[in-house]
């Protein structure tokens, strides 16, 4: 897969990118029925098309784990400040 294309899909949105797996999806079904019944001549669509569908999860996962990643941090900083808060009201 050609370095333009990974570069294109980290630029789609979310929803783009999940709308490309599904399509990705079902073009590999396609491409698995044609190798099933010998219709198709290039089966190493069938390997690329799968590790396209691999890429876009792989890229799904990494932004839930920004986003939860995010979320902790935040977490951590608001109970950093609370508890630092509680401190200086001791005194």
């Amino acid at each position: 897969m050609p370095a333009q294309d990974v570069a294109d899909l980290r630029a789609m949105s979310e929803a783009d990118l999940r709308n490309e797996l599904e399509e990705t999806q079902r073009a590999l079904f396609n491409l698995r029925f044609q190798a099933a019944t010998r219709q198709l001549a290039d089966v190493s669509q069938v390997r690329s098309t799968r590790r396209r569908v691999a890429r876009i999860k792989t890229l799904l996962h990494q932004r839930a784990l920004l986003v939860e990643y995010g979320e902790m941090v935040e977490a951590a900083a608001t109970a950093g400040n609370q508890a630092g808060d509680a401190g200086d009201q001791e005194e």
